[in-house]
């Protein structure tokens, strides 16, 4: 199964989603990656009976760790975040069943708007007796200074967990608490000296038993830096106590050089699909728009003759054929919200947020009303919306309620790196590089304003209007293709983000989400 060319659509084009957002399925029975636009990184999936559920890092974003479910591993639709209130910074987790009980252990690590977590990572798990929910609050199982937990049952019948590094510990029958030291049991496999890559840093750990071994799944060369660092490795084991024996052909995925489509590939989860064959999930980089944060790809894979898992996706440019060709299958979630909900759904998430920060929230009329927190930005944990699309625009009516309270429309990727608008109701101010900018930008006398923003291929063009309907061009442009975890050292992304400082509330009114055409 290798990537084809089908003449119905053009090789590189995605199907439409909402919004006319990207799709990954093309509604041929074919599909071409990303399966998920924007950043969602570090995957884990899992498959049970004919649905398969996955989640992803959700790093400073609170809720966290929204779960999916799909029937073909290409069309996913949202059950909702398994972790609503905010810990600290949620990286790599891993989403298991065992019994008839679900779990995700996560690593939690510290962060400055969370001081109370400490100064170490830690590892914790939460469980639910339905993927729907309610999942319990995490449940600390002591294991500092690790991340990126795997989960795997022993030849022992007894539960482990292996972490970077790699180590591993055993864990309680309920899967709770762990029962034993943390050791460290396998060393990866080495890439030569001449390869160009960010650092070594053997990570994420995903095992599974198939045939007569354990496979162990892991990622070595770092996660952003070059685009040919990351890559995926095998190794197996009889037993899960070692030896692992390094796969011969390892690595099984890695970026060669920076003319291919996706950069930076690594960390993934292998299923087995819908139909009894296999498939390999993990995230990169699309050359060229690092800014949309890490992106989930997906590949088939083949067994050797001799027991090795192959990789078969090829030229990830082209389209490929879907594991099970189900139409009309919906994807996704709508990015564009007119707030007539009694509550703000998935679509949202703060920013660095504190103890409490959803009851900055009201929703009243068809109207967001936001209480403001800081004096700009960086400190003010704006509400965030991912975005996966190359050419993109938003745009809101905003209010400010108090002289002192400014609100505005941004691009943000972190309290280092955003640019945008804001406005009190009689000045505007431009952000820029994560500082006010010195461009004075005359504001209309109005209290209420239109905002737009136009990010096209990294071109990104600021508007405003009393009236939503005669808008005029701010009088500043700006290049962000450097607004990137290469830059800002953050794994995140550059996201819309809604924003309200001060001592009083804005209120924000018709948040549309747009995609522009190629």
């Amino acid at each position: 199964m290798t990537a084809i060319e089908t003449t119905r659509l053009h090789p590189g084009q995605w199907g439409n989603g909402h919004e006319g957002q990207r799709k990954a399925d093309r509604g041929n029975g074919t599909y071409l990656n990303p399966i998920f636009a924007g950043d969602h990184p570090d995957p884990t999936v899992l498959k049970d009976g004919d649905d398969f559920y996955m989640t992803y890092s959700s790093f400073d974003a609170s809720p966290g760790l929204m779960l999916w479910r799909s029937k073909d591993l290409v069309n996913w639709e949202p059950i909702g975040p398994a972790l609503p209130d905010p810990i600290a910074i949620v990286f790599a987790p891993d989403l298991v069943k065992h019994g008839d009980r679900y779990f995700i252990y996560i690593p939690f690590i510290p962060a400055g708007w969370a001081p109370e977590f400490g100064n170490q990572s830690r590892i914790f798990v939460i469980y639910a007796d339905d993927i729907s929910g309610p999942w319990s609050k995490p449940v600390d199982l002591g294991i500092t200074g690790a991340i990126d937990p795997g989960h795997v049952v022993g030849e022992d019948g007894k539960r482990y967990l292996f972490t970077n590094g790699i180590r591993r510990i055993r864990l309680t029958d309920d899967g709770l608490a762990t029962d034993g030291p943390l050791e460290r049991v396998y060393s990866g496999w080495k890439y030569p000296e001449d390869w160009v890559t960010e650092a070594y840093a053997l990570e994420g750990p995903k095992l599974f038993r198939h045939g007569e071994y354990f496979y162990l799944i892991s990622a070595v060369g770092g996660t952003a830096g070059p685009p040919t660092g990351h890559m995926v490795t095998v190794a197996r084991s009889k037993s899960i106590h070692g030896p692992w024996e390094d796969a011969p052909t390892n690595p099984i995925v890695r970026t060669q050089n920076a003319q291919e489509s996706w950069w930076s590939r690594g960390h993934a989860t292998l299923v087995e699909g819908p139909a009894a064959d296999w498939w390999m999930m993990y995230h990169g980089y699309e050359n060229g728009y690092r800014t949309l944060g890490r992106q989930v790809l997906l590949e088939p894979v083949e067994w050797t003759s001799t027991g090795w898992p192959r990789a078969l996706g090829g030229d990830l440019s082209k389209p490929l054929l879907k594991p099970l060709d189900l139409p009309g299958q919906e994807h996704g979630i709508r990015r564009s919200d007119d707030f007539s909900g009694s509550r703000l759904d998935a679509r949202w998430s703060f920013y660095s947020p504190g103890a409490g920060e959803a009851d900055r929230i009201r929703l009243d009329k068809e109207t967001l009303i936001l209480q403001g927190k800081g004096s700009s930005p960086a400190d003010s944990s704006p509400l965030t919306a991912l975005a996966g699309d190359h050419a993109y625009e938003v745009s809101v009516r905003m209010t400010a309620s108090a002289e002192d309270t400014q609100g505005g429309l941004l691009l943000f990727f972190n309290r280092r790196l955003y640019l945008g608008v804001g406005y009190d109701g009689v000045a505007m101010t431009t952000y820029t590089g994560g500082i006010t900018s010195h461009w004075k930008e005359p504001a209309p006398p109005a209290k209420s304003i239109h905002l737009r923003i136009v990010n096209d291929r990294h071109i990104v063009t600021f508007f405003y209007s009393v009236d939503g309907e005669n808008w005029t061009r701010h009088g500043m442009r700006i290049e962000a293709s450097g607004y990137n975890a290469n830059t800002a050292a953050d794994l995140l992304s550059l996201r819309p983000a809604l924003f309200a400082t001060g001592t009083g509330h804005v209120h924000f009114e018709n948040f549309q989400y747009r995609v522009l055409g190629d």
